[in-house]
């Protein structure tokens, strides 16, 4: 008998718009079920997790039935032809009267909850860490000792720094009333300038001669007519269990975590404990990442040396702290045997999918404190889910008015908005960081970045107008394309030559070892990359791999003799290995073993230690001179280098564009089609879940 719904999902299958996996689960449900419009539409569902939707909504936001045709990319005669077959489908009465669909927590292979359909693991994640999340709702009531305590910590840790007003001002001495006014706004956060007597403060700054006499600006500029949100964050992960501290390239995430840890630390103290404190990421890299800039941050806080040892500074992989298991989708650590950790940092949290965060969550033990960090605006997870956009979301709330009362008590701030009188929501566990400290008025990235996020083509435009000097772009031609190559040459050209020297010592005299020399052409290959939107073709990442390659050889910066493994050779890892410590984005270089005589494969580890692996033993990997900008997150890079299909394509997205904008610290050179990349920043990620509704309840 002819199985006209299967046999269409067959069909684009063998095109391959669907998965095998998608056609052979609906064959499956068909199987057991002998019913095929519910096979039909839980070959959907698998494919719509494919492409990172948690579930299926059966409607739209105006209330209209989803259009099934266009959810497996079927336009005209194809749509019309499917929607045919579906005439007089009553999918809600299929749903909620099918013996393969539950309703809740039954052992079936679907879930649907009345709004949308998901694979019954998806929905068992989503309700869990929804449930799991609301708990940590509750806020901690702070004794009037402790409090003023916090505050008085608080005030320290995030004292005023008159020093970048100071060298502003003395650099500017032509500065106008009204420019000195909107310096004074930008160095110390004021948000209510009506509180303030400018006339006295603009008396005060004609008469400074030194940094110490802009202390009078205490005085007059109270803190309450301020809000550094630093601060706030800070303040708000002291009064919950879970926080959220999200902000762009550049706002200080690690350097407010660094002084949140310090301040949890001596809250901790008081009650006569010592906290144990764990950092994680992702990813290798972003792990490696996160060491580097706490160890930076640390340095610099204005605390007693005790209470900077006791803030840890190397961090790890989520899969190495939960304990991965060889072969497994499950980890050591889980609900029957917990994490051993007091505070959990996570770094980078936006790569975090649902399936891991929800275990994550569920191998915390109960009186253990979250604090995520991330931006919001980037790339989601590769994987199904948004979790931490979804969360973010409640940030138009504001703060309930007691959450807004406790954080003013320990900040001093007056100006928080609160709109809603839910004080257990999860709002009251954000904070949005809105100043780059990175980027001034003078960068282009900062700029550039911001026109995207707001996906204005005519903000985009008018930073291009200002011409800044960190900032370059170039058409697409076949003229400009080799000019790209060839810059990529000149910059890798430093980690190559650097491979074929062993320095001395200057301490002990000795040359160096390979895993030294290693880790300084690591450091060098991480200042400059090329950024891909796509994998295939002249413009994507597997023909620019090849064309930069033929470049090196050309100018005998390689030798590659019809060998994949050649000496200095950059590779990333695209699975993970438990087994051997290295992760999905973990880069390594191939390097001559001169005291073995043999290739090997160098990585740097979170720790900063160096892994040597044999080439034979390197996880699944491709060659790294050019990277997508999926693989990028958690990774910063002096010079990024950014190219765009000619041709427009849904995978380019305004956050697909900004999380590589964002990758530059220093330089960004984009090789696009301007009208391809404005189209793209118009085009928002939207992923089907139902966590935000959730987390409402």
């Amino acid at each position: 008998m002819a199985l006209p719904l299967i046999s269409t999902l067959e069909q684009l299958a063998h095109k391959g718009s669907l998965r095998q996996l998608d056609y052979q689960f609906a064959r499956f449900i068909y199987a057991q079920s002998n019913d095929e419009a519910l096979a039909f539409i839980s070959g959907v569902v698998s494919s719509e997790l494919g492409k990172g939707h948690v579930c299926l909504p059966l409607f739209d936001g105006e209330g209209q039935a989803v259009d099934l045709a266009s959810k497996l990319g079927l336009f005209g005669d194809g749509a019309m032809a499917l929607n045919l077959l579906l005439v007089g489908v009553d999918w809600i009465k299929l749903l909620e009267s099918s013996p393969w669909v539950a309703k809740s927590a039954q052992a079936l292979p679907l879930v649907f909850d009345g709004e949308r359909l998901y694979l019954h693991r998806y929905w068992h994640y989503e309700v869990t860490l929804a449930e799991r999340l609301n708990s940590f709702g509750t806020p901690m009531i702070l004794k009037p000792a402790e409090q003023q305590k916090l505050t008085e910590l608080l005030n320290h840790l995030f004292a005023r720094n008159y020093r970048y007003l100071y060298e502003s001002i003395e650099n500017s001495p032509s500065l106008t009333a009204v420019q000195r006014q909107q310096l004074v706004c930008d160095h110390l956060d004021v948000v209510a300038e009506e509180q303030i007597d400018w006339p006295a403060i603009d008396q005060k700054l004609a008469e400074v001669r030194t940094i110490e006499q802009l202390s009078v600006l205490d005085e007059l500029v109270p803190q309450a007519a301020c809000v550094n949100w630093q601060k706030v964050a800070a303040a708000v992960a002291l009064t919950r269990q879970f926080a959220v501290i999200s902000g762009g390239p550049g706002t200080g995430k690690t350097t407010t975590v660094t002084k949140l840890l310090a301040a949890l630390i001596e809250q901790a103290k008081q009650s006569g404990d010592v906290p144990t404190i764990k950092l994680v990421a992702p990813t290798g890299k972003a792990a490696a990442r996160l060491t580097e800039s706490i160890g930076k941050a640390i340095s610099q806080l204005p605390v007693d040396p005790k209470l900077k040892e006791a803030i840890p500074t190397d961090a790890s992989t989520l899969h190495r702290l939960l304990g991965a298991l060889p072969n497994s989708a499950e980890f050591r650590h889980n609900q029957n045997n917990p994490l051993h950790l007091d505070i959990l940092v996570v770094d980078e949290a936006s790569m975090v999918d649902l399936p891991m965060m929800y275990k994550l969550v569920d191998a915390l033990p109960k009186h253990a404190r979250l604090i995520l960090l991330g931006d919001k605006d980037q790339l989601a997870s590769v994987e199904a889910g948004a979790v931490l956009g979804d969360i973010c979301s409640f940030h138009q709330f504001g703060y309930g008015s007691a959450q807004a009362q406790q954080i003013s008590q320990l900040t001093g701030y007056q100006t928080l908005a609160h709109s809603h009188h839910n004080a257990a929501t999860i709002a009251d566990s954000l904070c949005m960081l809105q100043k780059s400290y990175r980027f001034d008025a003078r960068s282009g990235i900062g700029q550039l970045a911001k026109a995207i996020n707001a996906g204005s083509a005519q903000q985009v435009d008018w930073v291009w107008q200002k011409e800044f000097a960190d900032i370059a772009k170039f058409p697409i031609d076949s003229q400009h394309y080799s000019q790209m190559v060839q810059s990529l040459v000149s910059e890798y050209r430093v980690y190559l030559k650097r491979i074929e020297q062993t320095l001395t010592d200057p301490e002990t005299g000795k040359l160096e070892t390979t895993k030294q020399m290693a880790k300084a052409a690591l450091d060098a290959f991480s200042r400059c990359r090329l950024l891909c939107a796509i994998r295939e073709g002249d413009f994507g990442v597997s023909g620019l791999n090849q064309r930069i390659e033929r470049a090196l050889l050309n100018r005998k910066l390689i030798q590659v003799q019809d060998e994949l493994w050649y000496h200095g050779r950059p590779v990333m890892v695209t699975r993970n290995d438990h087994a051997l410590g290295l992760y999905n984005g973990d880069i390594g270089l191939c390097i001559r073993d001169e005291q073995e005589g043999k290739l090997k494969v160098f990585f740097e580890l979170p720790d900063g230690s160096v892994k040597a692996v044999l080439p034979s033993r390197v996880p699944e990997h491709e060659t790294a001179y050019a990277m997508t900008i999926h693989k990028s997150q958690g990774s910063e890079f002096e010079h990024t280098l950014m190219i765009l299909p000619p041709d427009f394509t849904p995978i380019l997205t305004r956050e697909l564009i900004y999380t590589g904008i964002t990758r530059a610290k220093k330089r960004l050179s984009l090789y696009i089609d301007e009208r391809v990349m404005k189209r793209g920043i118009r085009v928002q990620t939207e992923r089907a879940s139902g966590l935000i509704k959730r987390l409402s309840e």
